[in-house]
């Protein structure tokens, strides 16, 4: 799986896990759900994420 594809699958899951968090556990697990978005939303115009450099150290290619 390329970078790109793997990214958007951790994204996704972080989404979807911090919801369900959210939801049954703790209504401040939103604000992770935040992050993961504003994350996003600047990633797309800096074309940077931190996630990205984490992926990368361990050897996920592009």
């Amino acid at each position: 799986m390329d970078l790109n594809r793997l990214l958007r699958l951790i994204a996704g899951a972080f989404v979807m896990a911090s919801l369900a968090l959210g939801y049954w556990v703790n209504p401040k697990w939103y604000l992770f759900t935040a992050f993961v978005g504003l994350n996003l939303f600047q990633s797309a115009f800096t074309n940077w994420c931190p996630m990205m450099t984490f992926l990368r150290k361990l050897g996920v290619r592009p």
